[in-house]
């Protein structure tokens, strides 16, 4: 179903994709709505000041100005201005000011999902869009946030991958306290270079982060080993805990994460089993993470990169000296939908929502053709009305390149049959009781 965009990077769905895509936004919905979260939307544009608080992305914002600025909003387009606008390129950080703006008005902790479009200026390639739509979960508490939530999160976010239509994942967690409190036990103390170096590993390879660390960090090559080596352990289980302490490394904060990423592992082979790694090699670029951080990929489709990333934030909204603690994943869903298209794991039975046709028998039965549709659809059965009393043959026609499965036909006498036009089938119907089966009443997405 590829096809070539006529504006690089701004993908559009034909309509039978659309209806896959819708079929994985309203699953993630109804998901997060079991677990008691509320859907929020902020708004599309945050100040330059507000994006670029953490992380170092800011050569991927797109500016926000007017093509004919009077001179009093002249300033609102300098880039080098905090008060200039801008598209956001994420939805935590709109997110943390909007509980920042309306804390007085939210309980705590408050439970949230997002999901809508957000802009980033990357080289356009499969799995990679400059305007894209995430589907976000994030619980923020007021003063301190349990780290049991973090467990949650992670499990909620396996049970929602696991109703699409999507291959096999895994979600690989780590923790910024384990790796933090790990280089500082060996001696490297900018801990933020040596997680950006670490998260270039799968990029450039183990022997150029080491030469990162050595030349930009000062690394020795015994902390640099050593630095790879915790990089490169990975269990299903918690035996990851006995790995990191073989290495011989103390740090209070080591300790603190170990014991953090055991408690996510351990209730994850309990509660989703297989769905779940230690993965200590996740470092996550952006600055505001100080926790649990992960990353998914599809098993087979790793190429790709992360179709869900995030993790604990516990000083990115605050107010004062009141802070909110928050965690949070976020679902790449036009990355996700793009694989599914690209590789047709998933199709839609057919391309439009209709399921009944109602023919016309002459020009003059229009009106009467629109009473049945009004029954049926007050009964959920989609429905459309003949534009035109052509031939019977070309009304079916019509139907069949629409992908509507049937026909109504009513003749003079006022009897009404429906005619399944797959199989041929003629039956007597009544517009007050008769629907269709359960699997066309409504488009069904299948897996290949």
């Amino acid at each position: 179903m590829a096809r070539t965009a006529s504006l690089s990077g701004f993908p559009e769905w034909l309509p039978q994709e659309r209806l896959v895509e819708l079929h994985v936004l309203d699953t993630l919905r109804k998901t997060f709505e079991l677990h008691g979260f509320s859907s929020i939307e902020t708004r599309a544009v945050e100040t330059v000041g507000q994006l670029l608080r953490k992380g170092e992305i800011d050569k991927e914002v797109y500016g926000l100005s007017r093509l004919q600025d009077d001179e009093g909003d002249a300033a609102k387009s300098d880039k080098g201005d905090p008060n200039a606008l801008a598209l956001h390129f994420d939805l935590t950080v709109p997110f943390a000011r909007y509980v920042v703006e309306n804390a007085g008005y939210l309980a705590f902790p408050f439970r949230r999902y997002q999901i809508q479009k957000v802009w980033r200026g990357e080289r356009p390639q499969e799995g990679r869009a400059r305007e894209f739509t995430q589907a976000d979960i994030d619980v923020v508490g007021d003063g301190e946030l349990p780290f049991r939530y973090d467990v949650e999160i992670a499990l909620v976010i396996a049970e929602a991958l696991s109703a699409l239509p999507i291959p096999d994942f895994r979600l690989r967690i780590n923790n910024r306290k384990l790796a933090e409190g790990f280089y500082r036990g060996i001696g490297l103390t900018d801990t933020a270079g040596v997680l950006r170096s670490i998260d270039k590993l799968e990029k450039i390879g183990a022997g150029k982060v080491a030469e990162l660390l050595k030349s930009e960090l000062g690394a020795t090559d015994e902390q640099a080993s050593l630095a790879l080596q915790l990089a490169s352990i990975r269990t299903e289980d918690t035996s990851f805990v006995q790995q990191v302490r073989a290495l011989g490394v103390t740090d209070d904060l080591l300790e603190e994460g170990l014991d953090e990423l055991e408690q996510v592992i351990e209730a994850a082979v309990q509660r989703a089993p297989g769905k779940v790694v230690a993965d200590l090699s996740i470092a996550r670029g952006l600055d505001y993470y100080t926790g649990t951080v992960v990353e998914t990929v599809l098993v087979g489709h790793e190429q790709l990169g992360s179709i869900c990333s995030g993790g604990r934030y516990d000083a990115l909204a605050s107010k004062g000296n009141r802070k909110f603690p928050g965690v949070g994943l976020s679902i790449g869903v036009t990355r996700l939908v793009s694989r599914i298209l690209s590789q047709e794991l998933a199709t839609a039975s057919r391309s439009v929502p209709t399921a009944v046709l109602v023919a016309l028998n002459s020009d003059d039965s229009w009106s009467a053709a629109q009473d049945i549709a009004a029954q049926l659809r007050g009964r959920g059965i989609a429905t459309e009305v003949a534009a035109k009393a052509e031939k019977f043959g070309k009304q079916i026609k019509f139907a069949d390149r629409r992908g509507i499965p049937f026909v109504w036909f009513t003749d003079d006498d006022g009897k009404h049959q429906v005619k399944d036009i797959r199989s041929g089938e003629q039956v007597d119907a009544d517009p007050a009781s008769w629907t269709p089966a359960d699997e066309d009443l409504h488009v069904r997405v299948t897996t290949a």
